[in-house]
């Protein structure tokens, strides 16, 4: 039996996520407390909601700036907690920017690196948004390959870009690239399609102008070989090479995060336990729809199911 362990990405955050944790574990306390020093920034503040002059606190969480810190300093608060009560992972992975965390995880990014690299990663992912605006769409109960052939076809008759961003499960895909482009696919697409709330056309050609920037953080931090595979987004392959993880994380800011792919390979892999280390339970409902429920899922984000997790070990 393997134990795989997966990291939420943007669209998990909730205000509030994290405040339970920081409250009860010392192990998990420290590590919000580190964020706020390495960021020169209150996102507890932020994250918890208890700034009574943000009107909107949703929105502000929704800011890609922050959310993407958020999510890593919240999944690797609980990440503390794990490694506290030697609870290790066979094999990790991260949708989208949980990729981060999922090599933090293991070892291959130090916490502090990681969130260094992330901050200025959803730094530039806003300011690319900002700079060639698009839009993302949900398509749902159309094949992968259908959707594709979609996105193809516009993308080669008209000026506009669209592809498929995220891979999420099967009947489970989202689209992206510039808002003509993707409302004329949600025309074609014969199936359910739902318009996401974003600022800019992540995991798309769009995402071009924070690639540069992106690779010189990289090069500028040292990644370990992890301590276990990790399987990532571009390749849905596990790797331990460094210099392999560092070219893939450049590489996955314009290119399809193959997520449903993902976990059928951990799954032939061995992996019939997965814990889902952070907010929400987004990926949970995705590993259920892509392998069934003959696999085991479980939270490890709040200090009940950390909890669980220790007495089912115990």
């Amino acid at each position: 039996m393997a134990t795989a362990f997966l990291f939420p990405g943007q669209g998990s955050q909730a205000v509030g996520m994290g405040s339970d944790l920081f409250d009860r574990r010392p192990e998990a306390r420290e590590r919000f407390e580190a964020a706020n020093e390495i960021l020169d920034v209150d996102l507890l503040t932020l994250m918890f909601g208890l700034d009574t002059s943000i009107a909107n606190p949703d929105e502000e969480l929704k800011r890609t700036e922050i959310t993407q810190p958020a999510l890593y300093v919240h999944s690797m608060a609980a990440m503390a907690v794990l490694d506290a009560e030697g609870i290790a992972p066979d094999m990790v992975a991260g949708h989208s920017l949980g990729e981060y965390s999922a090599l933090a995880a293991a070892g291959a990014l130090s916490f502090e690196d990681g969130l260094r690299v992330v901050r200025r990663r959803g730094e530039l992912m806003a300011e690319a948004g900002h700079k060639r605006p698009g839009a993302m769409a949900a398509v749902i109960g159309v094949d992968d390959e259908d959707v594709e052939a979609v996105c193809t076809a516009i993308t080669e008759e008209t000026d506009g870009v669209v592809q498929p961003a995220n891979f999420n499960a099967p009947g489970q895909v989202v689209i992206s690239g510039d808002e003509g482009a993707v409302t004329e696919a949600t025309e074609r697409i014969d199936g359910r399609v739902i318009p996401l709330p974003v600022s800019g056309a992540f995991h798309s050609p769009l995402m071009d102008y924070a690639r540069d920037g992106l690779a010189e953080v990289l090069e500028a931090v040292d990644i370990q070989e992890p301590s276990c595979p990790v399987y990532l987004n571009v390749t849905a392959k596990p790797t331990i090479d460094p210099d392999e993880i560092r070219q893939r994380l450049i590489d996955q800011l314009l290119s399809p995060v193959r997520w449903a792919q993902t976990l059928r390979g951990m799954h032939d892999d061995g992996a019939d336990r997965f814990f889902e280390v952070g907010a929400g339970r987004v990926l949970q409902g995705l590993v259920r729809r892509t392998l069934g429920r003959d696999v085991e899922t479980a939270g490890a984000g709040t200090p009940e199911e950390l909890d669980a997790i220790v007495g089912e070990r115990s």
